[in-house]
């Protein structure tokens, strides 16, 4: 057996003319050929002979299994002697050490073959070793790279859930430590951006190079070809639309500018432009500042018969309140299952949560008018926070005196009076069809139709009131307020009318 000191195997010139091996061993270095066991499956070819790198426990990295002197390759593992060879039963075998990036202990690269090493076979052995440390190193550099980037892609998506339940103090201090200022404003923008899911981590990197790091960039939970995009400043959401306009088949809608505390109003305003997104030649759309029926209405009336809605939960500790409001806004504006992935929890947390207000308010979420006047008061009571909720008439005003007021009743008569000129008589349908709870089925009973009929009604409602109605949240609960402002549906209980008195069954 032979061997020599560690350190001694670098800076040996080869011999001889042309050597093509070199240039063969150097194409594995190309960002295309890095790949250990192409590295070791072309050692063994070129040296006809078994090629094994097997790290210091005998977990085989590349090549064939080889059996090891155990006392030999402990020497060379152990960094007491940098290479060795030996002949064994007309087996000649050469093992050199292969660090690895610490902490991890260095490989043994053996390659066995029937004929002696000659000085020629000995150098392609030993720059072999020194090529596939360069490769370990470089993979375990892009490892490391894919854990910072997963952390702090996952630091984003911790930042944007805090918003969407409304703790902006908790989302100053995470972003503050790797985004210094980027939420130090108190107002933003929210895009979401559709693409090719396949594209989206493209997608993202790119949103995150175009906006300078002035923005907070996550790849949507809940829909795998979203990302979505947090931006404070203007000029970094003006980045956003030359973005889209290079990338055939990208999407891009924007909300208007609200408080960070009404993220998730910001995301849903996102979320509808985008519908409206894919039918504009610039493939963008912002979410178009309409009159909203809230606006309608009598500030002081509204904010006292909010207060008075919600007075049940006030009880509870600061956080737990405030985690049940924000979920519960989240799973009226969305299904159960996007808004949990969105939040970061389980569907049944969700579900758990929305129940436990269902039973505080002593309301049913089956009902969709029940759900336009929470959704109503939520929204409300986050777009008014700060403010002191008044006393006296309008803090006991029911919903029906909420929509009495008759800039809203006229409101509601021109929005709904669209549909009059359709034959189909859309407006009947789609009123029946809120009544049944939005289920095509029960108001294709009703109305003694086909249930895919109702659903092509209601289709047909949707560009004729420029809202949208099957996939629910805002568009539908404005409609819904619209039709009790109207009379056509009576309001349902809720509000200081559906307070329960001590002696009163839990659930009315």
């Amino acid at each position: 057996m032979a061997g020599r000191a560690d350190g001694a195997r670098a800076g040996r010139e080869t011999t001889g003319g042309g050597r093509a091996w070199t240039a063969e061993l150097l194409e594995h270095l190309r960002p295309a050929g890095r790949d250990i066991g192409r590295v070791a499956a072309w050692l063994a070819g070129t040296l006809e002979a078994s090629v094994s790198l097997q790290d210091r426990d005998g977990a085989l990295l590349a090549g064939t299994r080889t059996r090891l002197g155990d006392a030999l390759a402990e020497e060379i593992a152990a960094g007491r002697i940098a290479s060795a060879a030996c002949e064994d039963g007309g087996r000649h075998l050469r093992l050199v050490r292969v660090d690895r990036p610490h902490p991890e202990p260095p490989a043994v690269l053996a390659v066995t073959r029937a004929v002696p090493f000659d000085r020629t076979s000995s150098d392609i052995v030993t720059h072999t070793a020194q090529v596939l440390e360069l490769l370990l190193a470089a993979h375990a550099s892009a490892t490391a790279g894919q854990r910072l980037r997963r952390a702090a892609a996952d630091l984003r998506l911790a930042i944007l859930q805090l918003l969407m339940v409304e703790d902006t103090v908790s989302a100053r201090r995470v972003a503050a430590g790797l985004w210094p200022g980027l939420l130090d404003t108190d107002t933003a923008h929210v895009y979401v951006i559709e693409a090719d899911p396949e594209q989206r981590d493209r997608l993202a990197e790119e949103c995150q190079e175009a906006t300078g790091e002035q923005a907070l960039v996550v790849r949507c939970p809940a829909v795998d070809g979203h990302v979505i995009v947090l931006t404070p400043r203007e000029a970094a959401g003006a980045a956003l639309p030359p973005l889209v306009g290079r990338r055939p088949g990208t999407y891009l809608g924007g909300s208007a500018r609200q408080s960070l505390a009404r993220t998730a109003t910001a995301y849903g305003q996102a979320v509808s432009a985008l519908a409206v997104a894919r039918f504009r030649p610039g493939r963008a759309a912002v979410y178009a500042e309409r009159t909203h029926p809230e606006r309608l209405m009598d500030p002081a009336v509204l904010r006292g018969w909010t207060a008075g809605l919600l007075r049940p939960l006030d009880p509870l500790p600061h956080h737990v309140r405030a985690e049940l409001l924000a979920t519960t806004r989240l799973g009226l504006e969305f299904t159960a299952v996007s808004a949990a992935k969105i939040l970061g929890v389980s569907r049944n947390t969700v579900r758990a949560r929305m129940d436990r207000v269902e039973t505080l308010l002593h309301t049913d979420f089956a009902d969709l008018t029940v759900r336009a006047a929470v959704h109503l008061a939520l929204n409300s009571r986050a777009g008014h926070e700060g403010h002191s909720a008044d006393s006296g008439a309008g803090a006991r005003a029911g919903l029906a005196d909420l929509l009495a007021g008759p800039a809203l009743r006229a409101w509601a008569r021109d929005l709904l009076g669209r549909l009059d000129e359709d034959g189909r008589d859309l407006r009947r349908t789609l009123r029946t069809w809120i009544a049944a709870g939005a289920h095509a089925e029960r108001a294709a009973r009703t109305l003694g139709v086909h249930a895919q009929t109702v659903r092509e009604h209601i289709r047909g409602a949707e560009p004729v009131l420029e809202r949208r109605l099957l996939a629910g949240g805002s568009d539908l609960y404005e409609v819904v307020l619209a039709h009790l402002a109207a009379g056509e549906l009576d309001p349902p209980p809720v509000g200081w009318t559906n307070r329960v008195t001590p002696d009163s069954p839990v659930h009315p």
